[in-house]
C-alpha cells in the first residue's frame, strides 16, 4: 500500500515522532494509523526504560500558588540537558504535575506519579514523553506548604532556584525580599532552634580541633569555640544572616522592624545533590538582587 506524504505528516503530529519512523511504522501497519501509533508508542517506551539511569540534572523547579494565596507548591522536573528543559512540550509537563500536586496534595512521588493525569497517570505521561524526546525524564521531588496563620510568598529565579516563604505581619514587598534573600543566602531554618545537634555537635568537633591546635590554654579555647559556634549559627540561620540588600543589619532585625515573623520556609534548587557539571546559581540570585 502507498503510504502518503499527509499520512506521514498526521502520524508524526499524533506521535512526535520523525518522518521516517512515522513512514516505517505506516508501511508495516498496512497504512492504518491507529495501529502504527500504538506500535510507535510501545517502541518509544522501551527506550524509554533504557534512559532510565541517564542522569538528569538539567530541567526546572516550578512555582504554583492556590487563588486564594494560602497554599503553594514547588516541583522538580529533571531532563538531561537544559535545551530538551526550554521545550514547551517539557514545561508544559512540569507545569500540569505541580498542579496536580497543588490541587490533591499527594504524600509523596510514588502517589504522585500514579495520580491522572491526561489518558493515564503522571507516570505515563512522563515515559510517553520520554519516548517523543529522547531523554530521562525525572519527576525528583515536591514540596507543598500551607499557610498556618500568615500569608505565603514565593519567588522563583530563572527556572532553577524557588522559594516558599510563610510571612505573618509585614507587607507583600518584605515577603518578596525575604524570598528573594533565601533563595541568594541558603539559610538552613529560621533561627537557632531549627538547627540539629547532630550538625551543632559536627561543626563543634571541628572548631575545637582547629583551636586546639594553636596550643592555647583551655579557657581560651572555650572562648573560641563559643565565638566561632556564634558566628557558624549567624551564617546557617536565616534570622541571623546579613540581609542581602543591607548587609549592615540581618534579616532578624528586616523582620522587627517590620513587625513580621517567619513560621518557616522551603527552597529548592535545581539539581541539587545530582552528580553534574557545577554551577553556582545562588551567587547569580545574589548578584541580582543586590543591584535591585
Amino acid at each position: 500500500m502507498a503510504i502518503t506524504a499527509a499520512q506521514v505528516k498526521e502520524l508524526r503530529q499524533r506521535t512526535g515522532c520523525g518522518m521516517m519512523e512515522c513512514k516505517k511504522a505506516l508501511v508495516e501497519a498496512d497504512g492504518n494509523m491507529d495501529t502504527a501509533a500504538e506500535e510507535l508508542r510501545k517502541s518509544g517506551l522501551a527506550k524509554a526504560d533504557k534512559k532510565a539511569g541517564r542522569v538528569a540534572a538539567e530541567g526546572m523547579i516550578v512555582v504554583e500558588v492556590s487563588g486564594d494565596g494560602k497554599s503553594a507548591v514547588m516541583v522538580e522536573v529533571n531532563s538531561e540537558t537544559d535545551f530538551v528543559a526550554s521545550k514547551a512540550e517539557f514545561q508544559e509537563f512540569a507545569r500540569a504535575v505541580a498542579q496536580r500536586v497543588l490541587e490533591d496534595a499527594p504524600a509523596d512521588i510514588d502517589a504522585l506519579l500514579a495520580m491522572p493525569l491526561g489518558d493515564g497517570t503522571v507516570e505515563d505521561a512522563r515515559r510517553s514523553l520520554i519516548a517523543t524526546i529522547g531523554e530521562n525524564i525525572n519527576v525528583r521531588r515536591f514540596v507543598r506548604r500551607v499557610a498556618e496563620s500568615g500569608n505565603l510568598s514565593s519567588y522563583l529565579h530563572g527556572g532553577r532556584i524557588g522559594v516558599l516563604v510563610e510571612v505573618e505581619g509585614g507587607d507583600a514587598d518584605l515577603a518578596r525580599d525575604v524570598a528573594m534573600h533565601i533563595a541568594a543566602s541558603k539559610p538552613l531554618c529560621v533561627d537557632e532552634s531549627g538547627v540539629s545537634q547532630d550538625i551543632l555537635d559536627k561543626e563543634k568537633a571541628i572548631f575545637v580541633a582547629q583551636a586546639e591546635a594553636s596550643g592555647k590554654p583551655a579557657e581560651i579555647i572555650e572562648k573560641m569555640v563559643s565565638g566561632r559556634i556564634r558566628k557558624f549559627l549567624g551564617e546557617v540561620t536565616l534570622e541571623g544572616q546579613p540581609f542581602v540588600k543591607d548587609p549592615d543589619q540581618s534579616v532578624g532585625k528586616l523582620l522587627k522592624a517590620g513587625n513580621a515573623r517567619v513560621p518557616g520556609f522551603d527552597r529548592l534548587e535545581l539539581g541539587e545533590g545530582v552528580e553534574k557539571k557545577t554551577e553556582n546559581f545562588a551567587e547569580e540570585v545574589m548578584a541580582q538582587v543586590q543591584g535591585s
